[in-house]
């Protein structure tokens, strides 16, 4: 009915003035001005990301806090990668909701930037805490030491937010989301009811040393295909069936957290059993292409034994470092190897889109339950 009132229209002003033709023609213009003013008007109050620290206590490091603010956004040597953000900047009301990121070993608070500014784009609070001497500041503890430590500081972590007198008249701490890619996966899957012990981590690696390698030795060394392997490995089986004999089971839960996503976790070493029972809602991420955690070993394993369990997202062409954004630049080596781009992966499209899964997966859990 509408387009055939606006053709009737259209037709009588044929056989108008000039000035009448000028007055119907401009209608359409004007509907269209006002139609993006209450776009503008309706539209959040914030236009920047705000980002912020809260300082280090002696038993945990500093928290990072992306937030939405009115202040505008600025290049500072603090934020490297090129990162545009409003430094303490006052913060604005969001949505009411907190969204925390564990980082992967040797994580800084910038590779998750990307996903960070889809969350405050949307009203959420993102929170991500330093875990101990596994940074890219202090990386002397990461695996099985840092795997201990890093639920808890999660928890405190969220303590330290709700103490904040910027951040506590904001947020409901009732419902809170957690996002981990890597280490900070094996973080996640704790955090959703998952349970590990450092001598499943020795198991998985004594049997599969050779096909999941960087998985049980990190970036020390890798695998060359020369005469030199089989000392690696013989080396590497002498010290983890040495290190890594504890079979106390971990775990550790948060009554508040209500929806996590873990993205290419460290999983194999996983009570498998644990995850039939979760504590929160969990959703997982793949890349297919992941040099450094395979998928069959770890991600795989636990959506074969998670019946409640959500793929969130499944990167065909993505390496182990497909989920961090931005990505950082110029990293050679083994460090290369595992994170960079495999070729093929298109990272301006593909990466944009996972944000916005997430960006779901934690709007409907946080905010729509």
């Amino acid at each position: 009915m509408t387009s055939k009132t606006n053709n009737t229209k259209a037709t009588k002003t044929t056989t108008t003035t000039t000035a009448g033709r000028s007055t119907a023609a401009s209608r359409p213009l004007m509907r269209w001005l006002a139609g993006g003013l209450a776009l503008l008007l309706a539209a959040p109050a914030w236009a920047g990301l705000g980002f912020t620290t809260l300082a280090a206590t002696e038993q945990d490091g500093p928290v990072s806090v992306y937030y939405p603010s009115a202040a505008g956004e600025s290049a500072e040597a603090a934020a490297p990668l090129g990162l545009m953000l409003a430094f303490d900047a006052p913060p604005q009301r969001g949505n009411g909701r907190l969204v925390m990121i564990s980082h992967g070993s040797g994580g800084s608070p910038w590779v998750h930037a990307g996903l960070a500014r889809a969350l405050v784009d949307a009203g959420f609070v993102v929170a991500m805490p330093e875990h101990r001497d596994d940074n890219y500041r202090h990386g002397s503890r990461p695996g099985p030491d840092s795997w201990k430590l890093r639920p808890a500081e999660v928890t405190r972590a969220i303590d330290a937010i709700g103490r904040d007198a910027r951040f506590a008249p904001l947020l409901q701490l009732d419902k809170v989301g957690v996002f981990g890619m890597s280490a900070g996966g094996h973080t996640a899957l704790v955090l959703a009811g998952g349970r590990w012990s450092p001598s499943r981590f020795r198991d998985q690696c004594l049997a599969h040393l050779g096909e999941d390698f960087q998985s049980c030795v990190g970036l020390i060394t890798s695998l060359k295909g020369n005469g030199l392997d089989g000392l690696k490995q013989w080396l590497a089986r002498r010290i983890l069936s040495w290190r890594f004999d504890d079979e106390t089971l971990h775990g550790h839960t948060d009554p508040r957290i209500a929806a996590v996503v873990a993205a290419v976790p460290s999983a194999a070493h996983f009570e498998m059993s644990s995850f039939e029972q979760l504590a929160a809602p969990l959703a997982l991420m793949t890349a297919r292409q992941d040099a450094w955690l395979h998928p069959q070993f770890h991600s795989d394993r636990v959506l074969a034994a998670c019946p409640r369990c959500e793929l969130l997202a499944e990167l065909k062409t993505g390496g182990h470092g497909a989920y961090l954004s931005p990505l950082p630049p110029g990293l050679s080596g083994l460090i290369g190897a595992m994170i960079n781009d495999p070729p093929g992966f298109d990272r301006s499209t593909e990466v944009p889109a996972v944000n916005r899964k997430v960006l779901a997966y934690f709007d409907r859990l946080l905010r729509n339950n």
